[in-house]
C-alpha cells in the first residue's frame, strides 16, 4: 500500500472550448505546470525525457496538454492511422492520462493516451486484483492535437463530458495520475504519481492522486 500523501492538482474553469489544436492558447497559462519528472518507481528521470502536464476544464470537455522535451528521436509509428484508435500505442512515445471520476471507486478509470503522430487510444477499466478488464471498444469522442518542434513536442486532449464522463461540479474531486512514455528501455515510463511497482505498471489505482475542478467565480 501507497502510504504517502496523495497529491492534488487544480483544474481551473475556462469559458473557452477550447480544441485540441488549440495547443498554444493563452488559456493554458491559467492552468498550473505539473512537472513529470520521476519514473514510475520514484526515480529521478533523464532531464531529456521530462514532461509537463496542464488541465482546465470547460462546459463542454476536459482539456489536458502535455509539454515534454524531445531530445532523441521520437519513437513513433511510421505509419500511423488517425481515423480509430490504436492499440499497443503503449509501445511508442505517448502522453497518458487515467481518470476516475467516482472517487469512491478508483479501481474503475479511464485510460487516454495521445502521441506525437496524433494517434489515440482511450479505454475503460476495471482493475481488481486477479485480473484487469478492460473494454477495448469503448469510445470517448476525444480528439488530439499535437506539434513536434525542434526540441519539445506538444501534445493535448479534448475529453467531451459524456454519460460514462459527466460534467463535473465546481469543487468536486476525482482521482487520475499523467504518465509519459519517451525512448526505450525501463526508465522510458514516467509518472506523475509514481506506482512504485516491481515493474514497470501505470495500473495501479492506489497511486492515484486527486484532481479538484476549480470555481467559476473570477474564472470567465
Amino acid at each position: 500500500m501507497i502510504s504517502e500523501a496523495l497529491s492534488a492538482i487544480e483544474a481551473p474553469w475556462t469559458s473557452v472550448d477550447l480544441a485540441a489544436s488549440d495547443l498554444k492558447s493563452p488559456e493554458w497559462q491559467r492552468a498550473r505546470s505539473i512537472a513529470i519528472t520521476d519514473d514510475w518507481a520514484g526515480k529521478a528521470a533523464a532531464r531529456e525525457r521530462h514532461a509537463e502536464a496542464r488541465i482546465l476544464w470547460s462546459d463542454a470537455a476536459l482539456h489536458i496538454r502535455f509539454v515534454g522535451n524531445q531530445l532523441e528521436p521520437p519513437l513513433v509509428n511510421s505509419n500511423p492511422q488517425l481515423q480509430t484508435k490504436t492499440i499497443g500505442l503503449w509501445d511508442r512515445d505517448v502522453c497518458e492520462i487515467f481518470i476516475a471520476p467516482d472517487a469512491k471507486k478508483p479501481e474503475r478509470y479511464f485510460e487516454f493516451e495521445a502521441a506525437p503522430t496524433g494517434e489515440w487510444l482511450d479505454l475503460a477499466v476495471h482493475w481488481n486484483p486477479i485480473k484487469r478488464e478492460t473494454d477495448w471498444e469503448f469510445d470517448s469522442g476525444m480528439t488530439v492535437g499535437k506539434e513536434i518542434e525542434k526540441d519539445r513536442v506538444m501534445i493535448a486532449m479534448r475529453i467531451p463530458w459524456s454519460d460514462a464522463i459527466p460534467k463535473p461540479t465546481e469543487g468536486e474531486r476525482w482521482r487520475i495520475n499523467l504518465f509519459r512514455c519517451a525512448g526505450t528501455g525501463w526508465d522510458r515510463y514516467l509518472a506523475w504519481r509514481p506506482t512504485r511497482t516491481e515493474e514497470p505498471n501505470f495500473h495501479v489505482p492506489e497511486a492515484f492522486g486527486w484532481l479538484v475542478f476549480g470555481d467559476k467565480r473570477g474564472n470567465s
